[in-house]
């Protein structure tokens, strides 16, 4: 299990050889890094005096907040693995015998098969992503202020994973014959990073306003 490895040690097979773990495994583990550090905010803001000085429903939110960063991490480690897999079972798909017609046939059916579950892994991390970036607003405007940088580089981590996740699918969408399915994917990846995009920016803007 890659989580399971040493920090060097999956550093170090990232830059190996082999093309797994790759992008879409990185960009799931930047989004679960920008989300623990969002939780960390949060474990510095929650209950201490700022925190019991709000209104309930400030606290209500980065409380909702702040659970939703731990389950967001949960999901983005548990997406590190399963992009690899999903890459793996591409490479063991195109190991397929391709002699005659019949199996050639088969083994195009069964690449493009593979191909759309190793795309759609990294959507589901970039939606993910997406739902990181949502939290830190409040962070940013509720938080402990000795955190504030921690909010800038969750959002910045929580953004490279989304992007980077949306460039995997983009990748591996290439490989998709069904110009529907195509399409559908297309605006999905579109949407998520304009939106990303949007508040990735409005958040570093709390951020920088808040260090002058």
């Amino acid at each position: 299990m890659l989580l399971e490895m040493k920090t060097k040690e999956f550093v170090d097979a990232v830059a190996s050889k082999s093309p797994a773990p790759g992008g879409g495994s990185v960009s799931a583990l930047a989004g679960s890094l920008g989300a623990s550090l969002t939780a960390m905010v949060g474990n510095l803001t929650i209950g201490r005096k700022r925190y019991r000085e709000m209104e309930e429903n400030q606290q209500k939110s980065l409380d909702a907040n702040f659970d939703k960063a731990v389950k967001s991490m949960e999901v983005l480690n548990e997406l590190v693995q399963k992009d690899t897999t999903a890459f793996n079972g591409v490479m063991e798909a195109m190991k397929m015998p391709k002699e005659t017609e019949e199996e050639k046939t088969e083994r195009k059916r069964a690449i493009e098969e593979a191909t759309k579950g190793a795309l759609e892994i990294p959507l589901e991390v970039a939606k993910e992503c997406l739902e990181v970036l949502k939290l830190q607003k409040g962070f940013g405007e509720y938080g402990n202020p000795n955190a504030i940088t921690d909010v800038g580089v969750g959002a910045l981590l929580a953004y490279s994973g989304l992007e980077g996740a949306l460039l995997n699918v983009l990748v591996n969408l290439q490989g998709i014959s069904d110009p529907v399915y195509v399409d559908s994917i297309n605006q999905q990846c579109e949407e998520i990073r304009e939106e990303g995009n949007l508040i990735k920016e409005n958040t570093l803007k709390i951020v920088y306003s808040k260090l002058k």
